[in-house]
């Protein structure tokens, strides 16, 4: 695929951006499942490879526009805008929707992996019996984590670097989400909810002119928090992709059948019909963390009853879901000609 220079391509890859963004903070739907649909995931993995010795004596030595070039930064620098904006936009808008339209919205991401799964399945040309085998032991893999209880809260620095660097391959491996990850590591809400709205805040008071945040300390530690989570997802972004790339010139076959064993499995984090079950003490009250945020146990996932209206409206925004996906193939198709 030909580096993006037109204004048109720039626009395309920055909703690209905002959508790998808004997906990456949804627990159980994959921002790497964007890029692998969308036609651009081994650019993407190949250009965070690029980021190694050479980049960096190009940026000592002051070579900066052999490094932009060198890094693929036409293409790196407008998706990652995309993705750190979408942070800020996208993601806002997400999460009012996830709290006022929970079921819909779930039922939408439901319907967009159901159509990568189908859409890398049908791009799969190596069934065997090994890839099946492979592709089985992907899915056990994604239901097992779609079942596991989420860890109590840490805000340990180190603790949250590894978070960092754990909560990036929901951008590098399609299927396996890092925002899930992060739920079952306990720090969801501290990193992705807490964090980001502090940076928000922060950014805002800035413009009106108000520095008090300087004197608040629980908002520090937050912003140091949120600081130490960048780097870990930094790190992590960056040795993921020579690991990747590594392993898909290898064993092309093998990494793709266990993407799509992955993206299955993790249909059962999306399930639109569940009940949150939250974390409760001897007395049956709703145990919170040092947030004032209810802890999250498990989900308890039920058939749904057919004769209402509710069903029905989220069976159609699954529907919405699948052909957003047939849209964003299309493209990926067109662009990959």
């Amino acid at each position: 695929m030909a580096l993006p220079r037109s204004f048109k391509d720039h626009m395309f890859l920055f909703l690209k951006g905002l959508g790998m963004g808004a997906a990456n903070k949804v627990p159980g739907v994959s921002g790497g499942i964007v890029a692998f649909v969308g036609g651009f995931y081994e650019e993407f993995i190949y250009a965070l490879k690029k980021v190694n010795k050479k980049a960096f004596f190009l940026l000592i030595s002051g070579r900066f526009k052999s490094l932009y070039q060198y890094i693929n930064g036409p293409f790196l620098s407008v998706l990652l805008f995309g993705m750190l904006v979408s942070y800020f936009s996208v993601s806002k808008i997400l999460d009012f929707l996830l709290f006022s339209y929970e079921r819909y919205v779930w039922a939408g991401f439901f319907g967009m992996i159901l159509g990568s799964i189908y859409y890398i399945s049908k791009q799969f040309k190596s069934w065997n019996r090994q890839t099946i085998l492979w592709g089985i032991i992907g899915l056990i893999i994604g239901v097992g984590i779609s079942f596991l209880n989420p860890a109590k809260q840490n805000d340990h620095l180190l603790f949250v670097f590894f978070c960092g660097m754990v909560s990036v391959s929901g951008m590098t491996l399609p299927g396996l989400s890092g925002s899930f990850i992060l739920m079952l590591m306990g720090n969801y809400v501290l990193l992705l909810v807490d964090s980001v709205n502090a940076l928000y805040d922060t950014f805002s008071e800035m413009i009106k002119g108000d520095f008090s945040f300087i004197c608040n300390v629980k908002r520090i530690r937050t912003l140091k928090i949120l600081g130490v989570f960048t780097l870990g997802s930094t790190t992590g972004l960056v040795s993921l992709s020579h690991i990747i790339s590594f392993v898909l010139k290898r064993f092309n076959a093998i990494t793709t059948v266990v993407i799509i064993g992955f993206i299955t499995g993790s249909l059962g984090v999306v399930w639109p019909w569940k009940k949150t079950i939250y974390k409760t003490n001897s007395l049956g009250e709703i145990i919170l963390d040092s947030n004032s945020n209810k802890v999250v146990l498990n989900y308890h996932r039920y058939i749904p009853n057919f004769d209402t209206s509710d069903t029905w409206w989220a069976i159609f925004w699954m529907g919405i879901g699948l052909l957003f996906l047939m849209i964003l193939e299309k493209y990926g198709n067109r662009e990959k000609k």
